[in-house]
């Protein structure tokens, strides 16, 4: 089956100036020296991130390299080329991986990735789908979770919550967003939304050794998040499918006040970008909500 279907990939995957050798050998080489190179790589399962049975492949195949891209575009690294390794169910295994990579390469394509290899497997368990990208500094460097100052404003891209009706598989990973901002303005620190607001918050102000104020009413709560607390029996509001649900994929950015301004009167991307809260020097999260400030705990997803 893998030379079978390796042949067909080969077909598919067009030429790049980047890739000194793709397919067919033990490794690819990429024509990167004398360059940082900013490597992330994420595994999915189906059953914790997708389930097989209720979502088309291209759907799968698509997820899994943006996740990818979501984190390079937490990183402000331009996205350059990625390997994919399959662990294929033993029935159906080839149409399944033709599938995922009708949904993943208009994707790469997009974004000018490379596939330049990977591996497949079969086996008795169900489809695992483990992708490593790589992508390259802008000349400003790369932005990580440590920078955060107090002081900084807290900016989010887009509107978060009730990402299980859909938008967990339709990712739409902001690396445009993250290399515009990181070009025209001064930003510390940034993370992608994956875990949840909540989570997240809890990752970039831990590497950062500050702590963070978020207003209740400035959070942007998605249409789906009042969807999905409208229709569930859980009891969250809007609200904490907004700081919990997790993979929106959003930008959570830790900006210098006088940026901060700059961007929320500019307004500069074609996403809406919201000022959430701030960063402060004592460590902790705390949620002002009608006028109350109580601990914020970290209620999305637990690895």
């Amino acid at each position: 089956m893998e030379t079978k279907f390796i042949k067909w990939l080969r077909q598919r995957l067009p030429e790049d100036s980047r890739s000194v050798l793709g397919l067919g050998d033990d490794a690819a080489v990429l024509r990167l020296v004398g360059e940082d190179c900013v490597v992330t790589v994420d595994m999915l399962t189906d059953g914790v991130d997708f389930v097989v049975a209720d979502v088309e492949p291209q759907r799968i195949g698509h997820k899994s390299l943006a996740v990818n891209l979501s984190d390079l575009a937490a990183m402000a690294a331009r996205p350059v080329a990625a390997v994919v390794a399959l662990a294929l169910p033993r029935e159906e295994g080839r149409e399944l991986a033709v599938g995922l990579y009708e949904g993943l390469l208009p994707l790469a394509k997009r974004y000018g990735v490379a596939v330049v290899g990977g591996d497949t497997n079969t086996w008795d368990g169900p489809l695992v789908v483990s992708v490593t990208a790589f992508g390259r500094p802008t000349s400003r460097g790369v932005l990580t979770r440590g920078g955060a100052r107090a002081g900084d404003r807290l900016l989010v891209t887009g509107t978060l919550g009730g990402s299980i009706l859909g938008r967990h598989l339709d990712i739409e990973p902001r690396v445009d967003q993250a290399l515009q901002l990181m070009s025209e303005y001064e930003l510390h620190a940034g993370i992608d939304l994956s875990d949840g607001l909540s989570t997240d918050l809890g990752h970039l102000t831990g590497e950062s050794r500050c702590g963070a104020v978020i207003y209740a009413d400035r959070v942007p709560v998605s249409d789906a998040a009042c969807t999905l607390a409208e229709s569930s029996d859980d009891g969250h509001t809007p609200l904490q499918h907004a700081l919990d649900d997790g993979e929106d994929f959003e930008l959570l950015l830790a900006v210098p006040p006088e940026e901060a301004e700059r961007i929320i009167r500019s307004q500069p991307l074609d996403v809406h970008i919201s000022e959430i809260g701030q960063c402060v020097d004592v460590e902790g999260m705390w949620l002002v909500d009608d006028g109350e400030r109580r601990p914020l705990e970290p209620g999305g997803y637990e690895h």
